[in-house]
């Protein structure tokens, strides 16, 4: 029986940083030194720690409704405006990236093309998440909405979504802050 191939070590699931050969500019402008920031760069990251604080204020309500302190209505009362906003930012903040931003600092700094690679490949996986979220939180909001006597195995479910999507997002944000804005302060924020 053949062996299976080892996991790609860069893949966002098993990913525990970026290689050294991506953190170049990041050792030149490093996180403690991201002190008047361009801009840009400012709402970047601002944007990620909105997205942050969205994943923080839903894993605290699945931590509530699974301590008994929700049930299943108050979870999705509290829980849905979150997500579905969420969703609907993270996709469009993508959507941006990789549609306009990456081009551009691909031809600021040809140098990082493999890390903007790398992040565009982590948009695709993030997107699968985003998808099953989507899903089951609207199978949650269906059985909230129809009174189904399942509704509880469908805030399991969501919550459980929410757990596995949570340690790639995080990976991702930090390895894209990495990369984007150390290349905004030392090159230049692209016009666009």
């Amino acid at each position: 029986m053949p062996e299976s191939p080892a996991p790609d070590p860069l893949d966002l699931a098993v990913r525990t940083g970026l290689p050294d050969d991506m953190r170049y500019l990041v050792r030149d402008l490093p996180r403690d030194r991201w002190t008047d920031l361009d801009q840009t760069a400012a709402f970047w990251l601002q944007m990620h720690g909105g997205f942050r604080a969205q994943q923080d204020r839903m894993a605290a309500l699945v931590d509530r409704w699974r301590a008994g302190d929700l049930d299943p209505r108050g979870l999705h009362d509290a829980i849905l405006p979150t997500l579905q906003a969420f969703l609907q930012h993270l996709d469009g903040h993508h959507r941006i990236e990789s549609g306009h931003y990456f081009p551009a600092f691909r031809q600021i700094e040809p140098r990082i093309q493999h890390g903007l690679d790398l992040l565009d490949r982590d948009h695709d996986a993030i997107h699968a998440h985003l998808e099953a979220l989507f899903q089951s939180g609207l199978a949650f909001h269906h059985a909230i909405r129809d009174s189904a006597p399942d509704a509880p195995d469908h805030a399991h479910r969501l919550s459980d979504v929410l757990n596995q999507a949570a340690p790639a997002l995080a990976r991702h944000l930090d390895d894209e802050e990495d990369i984007v804005i150390p290349l905004m302060q030392l090159r230049g924020a692209p016009e666009l």
